[in-house]
C-alpha cells in the first residue's frame, strides 16, 4: 500500500494530464479514470507502471503496433476466483505517452457509449460491462477511490487549475497491514462471499484447498474455520471502514468497526 505521501504525489502528477485528455477528446468525467490509474498501477508503484508507463493494464491485442512486455497478471473470469495468466501488456515511453494511451484505447467501437456517461459510476458500470476488466467489485472499488480521495474535483473542466484535494477520513492507510501475497490467519469463523459484503459461497464453490479448511451451515454456505491461514490476493476498504479481504475461494471481512477478525 503506497504511503499518503505517495498517493498525494501520484494524484498530483497523473490527474492533471487525465483531466486535459479527456476534456480534448470529449469525455464529460475524469475522476472515474483518475481512480482506474490508480487502482490498476497500485499508485503507479507497479512494475508495469512504474518501468513501462502503462498505468491502465492495457493488453496488446491484435492491433498493437508499438512497444510491449509479457507479465504474469490474475484475472477472474469466475466471481471471487482468480486465474494466474500471463499476457503480452503495452508499453509507453512516459507517463504522458501512457495517459494518452488509455485514451486511444477506449476508441475502439464498444468504448463508444463512454463520452456521453455523466458521472463516474456511469462511466465506470459502463466500461464494466464493455468488458474492460474482469474483477467484479471493479465500478466499487473504483467509486470508492473516486469518493475517498475527492476526485470529483478534477471533473470541473471549466476550472483553470485544481488543487489536489485533501483525502477524505475514509482513505486512510487502515488496511495497509494487509498486503497481497502476504498470509494471515482468522481469529473467528468466517463465512466466504462472492463480493465484499456480497452473497454467501457454498462450500462446493471454495477452492479444493478452501474446501479443506471450511464448513457448510445448514443452508450449504460455506465457513472458513477460526485459525485458518489465508494469502491475501487483494485488500479492499470500504466507505464505511470495513476491510475485506480477496482470498482465493472468495472474499473474507477483515475488520468490520472496531472489530478485527484476520491478524
Amino acid at each position: 500500500m503506497a504511503t499518503q505521501k505517495q498517493q498525494k504525489e501520484f494524484i498530483e502528477k497523473i490527474a492533471p494530464l487525465i483531466r486535459e485528455e479527456a476534456k480534448k477528446r470529449g469525455y464529460l468525467v475524469a475522476s472515474p479514470i483518475i481512480a482506474q490509474a490508480i487502482c490498476e498501477s497500485g499508485w503507479g508503484l507497479s512494475t508495469l507502471a512504474s518501468k513501462y508507463h502503462n498505468y491502465f493494464g492495457l493488453k496488446c491485442g491484435s492491433s498493437w503496433k508499438g512497444a510491449s512486455v509479457n507479465m504474469a497478471t490474475k484475472e477472474e473470469y469466475t466471481a471471487g476466483t482468480l486465474t494466474s495468466i500471463r499476457d503480452n501488456f503495452r508499453a509507453y515511453s512516459d507517463i504522458k505517452a501512457g495517459v494518452a494511451g488509455y485514451f486511444d484505447f477506449i476508441q475502439y467501437s464498444r468504448y463508444a457509449n463512454l463520452k456521453t456517461a455523466s458521472t463516474p459510476r456511469e462511466y465506470l458500470e459502463r466500461i464494466k460491462a464493455d468488458g474492460y476488466a474482469t474483477s467484479s467489485t471493479y465500478v466499487n472499488t473504483n467509486m470508492n477511490i473516486v469518493t475517498n480521495y475527492n476526485l470529483t474535483v478534477y471533473d470541473n473542466f471549466t476550472a483553470a487549475a485544481v488543487v489536489t484535494p485533501t483525502p477524505a477520513p475514509a482513505a486512510t492507510t487502515d488496511n495497509s497491514k494487509y498486503k497481497a501475497g502476504k498470509n494471515y490467519v482468522t481469529t473467528v469463523n468466517l463465512y466466504v462471499r462472492k463480493a465484499p459484503n456480497g452473497a454467501k459461497k457454498t462450500l462446493k464453490e471454495l477452492t479444493a484447498d478452501g474446501r479443506k479448511h471450511a464448513y457448510a451451515d445448514k443452508q450449504g454456505k460455506a465457513i472458513l474455520k477460526k485459525n485458518t491461514t489465508i494469502t491475501c490476493n487483494r485488500a479492499e476498504l470500504e466507505t464505511n471502514g470495513d476491510i475485506w479481504l480477496q482470498i482465493p475461494s472468495g472474499w473474507i471481512c477483515a475488520k468490520q468497526g472496531k472489530e478485527t477478525y484476520i491478524k
